[in-house]
């Protein structure tokens, strides 16, 4: 791996305002081989993750980007001391049904929740964590939304693909089985020998 690569590879990543795609930093390194970047890119998140510095670089959004390690977040909004976007309930279950359903139409993101959603759309436009794609080919041509590159880097994904499977999604809430206990009915007489009744020596 060529050192100086390397470097310039770090200077375009921590540089730049959202992940850079391999295809851009090679656009961006004509001077080298493609496979030479592709290679040092692969080292240099081995070498980031390999320190347990910090941070990482990390794959997301279909680019590469410096990522802080996930543990120590709460460090960084102490220092910063600037609240993260945060989303409303309303906002994480529309947001939630058009990751996993997309595309999708407004009314069929109303229909699976049930209540209106003309203004959380319009906050997820503004926060750019969903995006317009098209007209659907029906009666009424109504738009069609599917989330956007802003959503995958929030959430920390390389891809739509990283999103949890329902399946998992289901595994957190599931209470381990060492956890299960069946309750002990209360006001009923015990057979077995009360506290005062050990046989203590």
């Amino acid at each position: 791996m060529s050192s100086e690569l390397s470097a310039i590879i770090e200077c375009l990543v921590f540089t730049a305002e959202s992940a850079l795609t391999t295809d851009r930093i090679c656009e961006l390194l004509h001077e080298f081989e493609r496979d030479a970047i592709k290679a040092s890119l692969s080292e240099l998140a081995a070498f980031h993750s390999g320190r347990s510095g910090g941070f990482d670089l990390v794959e997301v959004a279909g680019g590469w980007q410096f990522r802080t390690r996930p543990g120590l977040q709460e460090y960084v909004t102490r220092q910063i001391k600037t609240k993260a976007s945060k989303f409303s309930q309303s906002s994480l279950e529309t947001l939630a049904i058009i990751a996993y359903r997309q595309p999708i139409t407004r009314a069929e993101v109303e229909h699976l929740r049930g209540v209106d959603c003309g203004a959380v759309l319009k906050s997820l436009l503004e926060k750019k964590q969903v995006k317009i794609l098209g007209k659907k080919d029906i009666p009424g041509r109504p738009l069609i939304y599917g989330t956007s590159k802003e959503f995958l880097e929030t959430f920390g994904l390389k891809d739509l693909k990283s999103l949890p499977t329902l399946r998992e999604i289901q595994a957190l809430d599931e209470t381990p089985q060492y956890e299960r206990q069946e309750e002990l009915p209360l006001g009923q007489s015990s057979s077995g020998p009360v506290e005062g009744e050990l046989p203590f020596e």
